[in-house]
């Protein structure tokens, strides 16, 4: 397969990309935007740090692990120390890299990074402002019945806790 790739559309947040196959076929088709990281974050009692937020692309709320983009210059784990502050107002002093995943190997270039922070608690001298309308809640039930509630439905924040439960960060 060829591996050269034309831009076809171009976005803020991502491109379309086309591979011209050799054989007379129609280019291959995907998606190029930033890798971005996903917090598995607890609190001192193990409870689960969650966001729930309005997610346009669905139309409806959703419940999430906190997550992010890394952006130009940053490392993963300082994405994941910004991203974790800025949408939940917590702070945690260890960050460990659990996974780097794939969102999709089938259409998506981009990979996610999977963190795990113990212990976390609320910045007292916050590094990065809070990002309105999102709402930090933290989940005390079973993990698996996260599985049944409407609002949690994104693959990546279910590859995210599989990667903790699998590394015995968390507890199914």
């Amino acid at each position: 397969m060829n591996t050269q790739a034309e831009v076809v559309f171009h976005t803020p947040w991502f491109q379309v990309l086309a591979r011209k196959s050799a054989d007379g076929k129609p280019p291959y088709y995907s998606i190029q935007s930033l890798d971005f990281v996903v917090i598995v974050a607890l609190d001192p009692q193990d409870r689960l740090l969650l966001v729930r937020q309005f997610r346009p692309a669905v139309g409806s709320v959703t419940l999430e692990l906190p997550s992010g983009h890394i952006e130009s210059g940053e490392t993963p784990e300082e994405a994941a120390r910004k991203e974790l502050c800025e949408e939940t107002g917590y702070e945690a002093d260890a960050f460990e890299l659990l996974a780097q995943l794939s969102p999709s190997t089938a259409r998506f270039t981009n990979r996610l990074w999977v963190y795990f922070a113990p212990n976390v608690r609320p910045a007292l001298k916050p590094q990065h402002p809070r990002e309105a309308e999102i709402e930090a809640v933290f989940h005390q039930g079973h993990i698996r019945a996260l599985l049944d509630n409407p609002e949690f439905f994104a693959s990546g924040v279910c590859a995210a806790l599989f990667a903790a439960a699998a590394k015995g960060k968390i507890k199914i």
